[in-house]
Order: structure tokens, then C-alpha cells, then sequence
């Protein structure tokens, strides 16, 4: 479903959602009071302005409430990054979410209301952590501080095993959404169906106890 989004803030965080956003088929809106980083956009934004994040009659002008999302990708500035969430709630958008530079800025962030908060840099440090320390983790997704969901490349140990001989929720505590095999996705699998080498395991549940999965039973 086709969505609005506004990005204030073009730097390397910011421009990377919007391309990803614009390739998706959303409609997005690059808003940086830099000319030159709007015109790298350009080719993968539906608009592009010219205005100061933090000057709330600006934001008022173009109509910023009229969006369903606005992301402040403010980088480095956090004083800026604060104003410009603060003016955004103050103008009733729906949904803000925002880019925190460090935990202090998360909380100011969340105290004025931001409805979502990113880390990049300490997320993208998890995930590469992840798949430094387990050569069998294809992908990674934090829930939260300690739970997550896991893509797991099944290894001969539990060729031709079943979801019932792994025996995973009580010997782990872990729960095996989904099984993909052979290109296709089954996120009901039957539990009496065979795993082979090469398929990839979906998981989800306590870090420590994922790890302690990956580890033992594969």
C-alpha cells in the first residue's frame, strides 16, 4: 500500500531511506536546507524542498502534518535533530521517527514524544556482530534488548531431523516460525516434516538461548 513519507536530513542515513522508500513505490518528500545533497535525490524522491528542519513555520508551510511518517535524519547536530522532532509533534504529524546520535539523545528524543527511534550505527553493529560470531546466520532482526527473530542455515547435524526431533521450545526455549526451502517459505511448517542441509531455519526467542540453538543443536 502505496504511503507519504518526509525525510529531514540528507545525510548517509537519511538518503539511504529515501532511495529505499522511493524504489518501493512510496511517495517521499527530501527535505535538507543543503541544495547539493537535495539534488543527489533528485532522481529518487517524488519532491525535494529547500527548508531548515528546525524552522517550524517552514515545516508548517509545505504542509508537513499532511504526512502519514516524517523521519528526522539529522545527523550530527543533536540540537537540531531535538527542535525539529519538538516542532513536528507540536504540528500534530501522526508518526515521527527519529535518529539518535547516543543514549542521551534517545531519551530527550523520547521525552518529546518521538514515536519511534533509530540507532543505525549500534544496530548495524549488532547484525554485523551476529554474523561475525556464527557462520550460520543469514539474517538478523533485534526485537528488543534481548529478543530476536533469526535466519539459520541448517547444517548436515540436522539433516533429514524433524521440528519434533529437534525438540527446540523445550530444550531451548526457541520457536521456529518458519522453514525455507528451495526458495519458498513456509511459515506453518509440519513439525513431522523433514529439514535438510542448506534450508534456512526462522527463530525466534531469547538471544541467549538463540545462541545457545545455534550452537548445540546445529
Amino acid at each position: 500500500m502505496k504511503k507519504q513519507f518526509a525525510i529531514i536530513g540528507l545525510g548517509r542515513f537519511g538518503t539511504s531511506i529515501c532511495k529505499e522508500l522511493y524504489h518501493l513505490g512510496h511517495e517521499v518528500l527530501a527535505i535538507d536546507k543543503n541544495q547539493k545533497k537535495l539534488d543527489e535525490v533528485k532522481g529518487f524522491a517524488t519532491h525535494t524542498l529547500n527548508v531548515d528542519g528546525t524552522d517550524e513555520s517552514a515545516l508548517q508551510k509545505v504542509g508537513i502534518r499532511n504526512f502519514e511518517h516524517v523521519i528526522v535524519a539529522i545527523g550530527e547536530d543533536i540540537q537540531a535533530s531535538i527542535l525539529c522532532t519538538l516542532h513536528l509533534k507540536d504540528l500534530d504529524v501522526r508518526k515521527v521517527w527519529a535518529k539518535a546520535q547516543n543514549d542521551y539523545h534517545h531519551k530527550v528524543l523520547e521525552k518529546i514524544g518521538a514515536d519511534r527511534i533509530f540507532h543505525p550505527e549500534k544496530d548495524m553493529g549488532n547484525r554485523i556482530a551476529e554474523f561475525l560470531t556464527s557462520e550460520k546466520v543469514i539474517d538478523y532482526i533485534d526485537l528488543s534488548a534481548e529478543y530476536s527473530i533469526v535466519e539459520i542455515l541448517a547444517t548436515n547435524k540436522v539433516n533429514g531431523k524433524t521440528i519434533v526431533d529437534l525438540d527446540v521450545r523445550a530444550k531451548y526455549g526457541c520457536t521456529i516460525i518458519a522453514i525455507k526451502q528451495k526458495g519458498k517459505v513456509d511459515v506453518t511448517p509440519n513439525p513431522m516434516d523433514p529439514l535438510y542441509a542448506g534450508d534456512i531455519i526462522v527463530v525466534i526467542g531469547n538471544k541467549r538461548d538463540l545462541r545457545r540453538f545455534q550452537v548445540n543443536a546445529l
